[in-house]
């Protein structure tokens, strides 16, 4: 059984230049309250890896607000035009990868493998620096996996034993995310008695969770 702990608590162990995983896609399914925590604590020179970084003011764009992040590992930065300052500026070091490599490099770091290999990027500025094979005749990219010491994931309920319930596209990164850090925090709306979820409605299991965030009700 999990104790369910305030944002605050779940947070107090991040510190500065971290490695962090955040779940949700321009906000949708990302841990509001873990990353205004996270603002608020004030760890900086942060490593971020996620889908994209929302908008000015929005989910993980709060940390970019804040001067937070020192390095973003993402498929897009086109609807925040902070992050796209910070970069031009050369305050922000910016990785892009596409989409699906980055879920798939997620889910190497997750499954314990050193990476994948991905026709997406070969002969362009994508394939700079990195290592390509040939398999059946055709070019592949070696794209490493990636992992982080922390993950931030939100979901819809979760159970004391730290199962993981999602709604719908709110499932996006997150349950790759909470395979492949050394901590996984998550969020969750409602936290139920064990037995409420159903076995099959279970996409993250328990022993992936290692902190679990309950919702914090007013006095």
């Amino acid at each position: 059984m999990k104790k369910a702990h305030t944002a605050a608590q779940a947070v107090d162990g991040i510190g500065d230049g971290a490695s962090i995983m955040i779940g949700g896609f321009m906000g949708v399914g990302s841990p509001h309250r873990l990353i205004d925590e996270l603002v608020r604590r004030g760890a900086g020179g942060l490593t971020v890896v996620c889908n994209d970084t929302a908008r000015p003011g929005v989910g993980i764009g709060k940390l970019i607000d804040a001067g937070r992040v020192r390095r973003v590992i993402t498929s897009h930065i086109g609807t925040n035009p902070v992050t796209q300052k910070a970069m031009l500026d050369g305050t922000l070091e910016v990785e892009l990868v596409p989409q699906g490599t980055l879920a798939e490099r997620i889910r190497a770091g997750g499954f314990g493998l050193g990476g994948i290999l991905t026709p997406t990027g070969v002969g362009t500025l994508v394939a700079e620096g990195k290592q390509t094979l040939t398999v059946d005749g055709r070019d592949y990219l070696l794209e490493l996996a990636l992992k982080a010491d922390f993950a931030l994931i939100s979901a819809k309920r979760a159970d004391y034993y730290g199962n993981l319930e999602y709604a719908f596209t709110a499932r996006n990164f997150n349950p790759l995310m909470a395979m492949a850090a050394t901590t996984t925090i998550a969020e969750a709306e409602d936290v139920v008695p064990v037995g409420v979820i159903p076995p099959d409605a279970v996409v993250t299991p328990g022993v992936l969770v290692h902190v679990l965030v309950g919702r914090e009700r007013s006095a």
